[in-house]
């Protein structure tokens, strides 16, 4: 309001902070191939606070439009902590370290929408400042606790269970940054990448547009909503949309989960197929949500709807560390740059004047669906096949071997008996 921008601007700061996004993953992800997940967090972490303040001195659209697309920059911190937990993680728990940290980093989105305004009526009510000055204050305050979680990164993590790659490389155990050029390239011309592209677009990207519109579908398409209080109505439609993202507290995981139960028992071909389910399921639950026009029959089928997206999400990731492990991060940067790039090409369905809103989430149900056949592009041949299964083997046999324990434990563990 203070800066007057009108929808259609608010837009074109939507559409850059999601497009930028979409660069961003995927040089992020040769990046952490070449120097390793801890710096790229700390140096993206810093830098990006610096945008996150500087938006509190925007005074007008072209200056705020700068900054937020700046800020759409460390949408790529996604890629970089899968590429961590790809490489902290053994085998047979991969998936389902990847789909938690996803999951709960875009819980992280829900809970700065509690935050936030809280922050910003600390500075009006306790403070006495005004508005104008609030809301800046807090875009530094936010963009302050960014550059310290950076920081704290670099000292309280490490690259890889063995060090750091500096560490590793010095000792020869790591090839040099120099042969990570050719990774991307190597990414780039397997089509199993581009199939998970697509795929991750069918369910981050649907995620994403759903956050958007949720809660003003409900506000235009319910005819319980026009008989409410505006005001109670929009905090009602909110409340109820925000049921979907809630999901993510334990749907994601369960994708991954799932996906390396599928692995220890069918492989990695085990792993597609439980992908292959998710989507196709969770385009069925998109075409049949579309068509309700019962709020308390749309409740709990936006919440199934949900289920599948997330798990889909999950799945998706408990087969990426598996591609190609010498291109782990172009891997990664390149699918999770299609969650970005299949909700910018979702939104314009909901942009077209020639659709209502109900028609085009058929749509995308059925695209979802089609895109599901796609899991089936992602193949492994016998070799890959045969190396997961023995590490998936030897991580659940180190895991069943006893802890070791120091001669004080065992001594009181003695006097308890």
């Amino acid at each position: 309001e203070e800066l007057e921008l009108t929808k259609s601007q608010i837009g074109w700061c939507i559409i850059g902070s999601v497009a930028v996004t979409v660069l961003a993953r995927l040089i992020i992800g040769w990046l952490c191939d070449r120097i390793g997940p801890r710096l790229a967090y700390t140096w993206m972490l810093i830098i990006g606070s610096i945008p996150v303040m500087a938006i509190g001195f925007a005074n007008d659209f072209t200056t705020f439009l700068l900054f937020r697309v700046a800020i759409g920059v460390i949408g790529a911190s996604f890629v970089i902590t899968q590429y961590h937990t790809s490489i902290m993680f053994a085998p047979n728990c991969v998936g389902t370290a990847n789909a938690t940290t996803a999951g709960w980093g875009n819980l992280g989105g829900g809970v700065t929408q509690l935050v936030m305004p809280l922050v910003f009526a600390l500075f009006v009510g306790t403070l006495g400042l005004s508005e104008a000055v609030s809301w800046r204050a807090s875009m530094f305050v936010a963009g302050l606790l960014c550059a310290v979680t950076g920081v704290a990164y670099y000292y309280l993590t490490q690259d890889t269970p063995e060090g750091n790659f500096a560490d590793l490389r010095a000792a020869g155990k790591l090839p040099e940054s120099k042969t990570v050029r050719g990774s991307f390239l190597a990414a780039c011309k397997d089509h199993r990448v581009w199939a998970l592209f697509v795929i991750y677009g069918a369910c981050f990207g649907i995620e994403l547009t759903i956050n958007n519109v949720a809660a003003l579908y409900f506000l235009d398409y319910f005819a319980y909503f026009k008989e409410m209080d505006p005001l109670k109505a929009v905090g009602a439609a909110g409340l109820i949309a925000s049921l979907f993202g809630l999901m993510n507290i334990f749907a994601r995981t369960l994708g991954g989960v799932f996906g390396d139960r599928f692995g220890e028992k069918w492989g990695l071909s085990g792993r597609v197929k439980w992908l292959f389910i998710t989507l196709f399921l969770e385009g069925l639950a998109l075409m049949l949500f579309s068509q309700m026009s019962i709020l308390v029959l749309a409740i709990p089928t936006l919440i199934v709807f949900s289920l599948f997206v997330q798990m889909s999400e999950g799945a998706t990731f408990s087969v990426v560390p598996f591609i190609n492990k010498k291109a782990l991060g172009s891997v990664a940067g390149i699918v999770g740059a299609g969650g970005n790039a299949g909700a910018v090409a979702a939104g314009f369905l909901f942009k077209s004047e020639a659709i209502d809103w109900p028609t085009a989430l058929f749509i995308l149900g059925a695209a979802v669906t089609v895109s599901s056949f796609l899991a089936f592009a992602v193949n492994f041949n016998e070799q890959a096949e045969t190396e997961a299964r023995e590490a998936t083997e030897a991580a659940n046999a180190d895991r069943m071997r006893p802890v070791p324990v120091g001669p004080a434990v065992a001594m009181a563990a003695e006097a308890v008996s």
